[in-house]
């Protein structure tokens, strides 16, 4: 990779477009579903950061996470269907309470937007809104 070429962090806007681009993308040439997953913590809950860097390096080499803020962040899963998708995040969460089976249950809302073949191009305007439930 050239040293020159600006990569977005993790928490740049450019790259939830990236993630909402490459869902697309898979979408269109592959046929392949991909999910964008919101997980919201409460706010100021200092165990969310923690359950995100868990579920961060539980993900797959092609799966991504975008940190929008402290309490808000976006996953895109891909080749999965939402079912598939949400499985995946409750198995982490139920996982990472298992391995620290002294802290609260984490209290996380989990929103969800499926892209597949079918799927008409959607902004991140229309998306974001639905991805971010409140934790329960």
């Amino acid at each position: 990779m050239d040293a020159n070429v600006h990569r977005p962090s993790s928490d740049d806007p450019r790259r939830l477009r990236e993630l909402m681009a490459r869902a697309e993308g898979l979408a269109r040439e592959h046929g392949l579903r991909s999910v964008l997953i919101g997980l919201a913590g409460g706010d100021g809950d200092p165990e969310f950061p923690e359950i995100v860097h868990y579920i961060e390096s539980a993900l797959r080499m092609d799966d991504q996470l975008f940190r929008l803020t402290r309490d808000r962040v976006v996953l895109l899963l891909t080749d999965v269907d939402v079912d598939g998708a949400r499985s995946i995040v409750e198995r982490l969460l139920a996982e990472y309470r298992e391995r620290y089976p002294s802290l609260s249950k984490p209290r996380v809302g989990v929103g969800s937007f499926e892209v597949g073949p079918d799927c008409d191009d959607a902004s991140i305007k229309q998306v974001l809104p639905g991805l971010f439930t409140k934790p329960n």
